[in-house]
């Protein structure tokens, strides 16, 4: 049983010159007990990611389940 799953889970946002892809393809799986790091630098979507987990920001792409 996995506390935080993810699959195909992608973000895609409309700008003025087209679109840009934040977040692309991420699968993951968290289970019980299990600590979870998000590492990489500015721009690699980390915190559209969180938006998406929390629900604050819907995804374009994939699914998403948390507990």
């Amino acid at each position: 049983m996995a506390v935080i799953s993810t699959s195909g889970l992608a973000r895609t946002f409309t700008t003025p010159r087209g679109p840009v892809e934040a977040v692309r393809g991420i699968d993951l799986t968290v289970r019980p007990g299990e600590i979870l790091g998000l590492l990489g630098p500015n721009g690699a979507g980390k915190t559209t990611t969180l938006r998406m987990l929390t629900t604050l920001l819907p995804p374009t792409g994939g699914t998403a389940t948390v507990a």
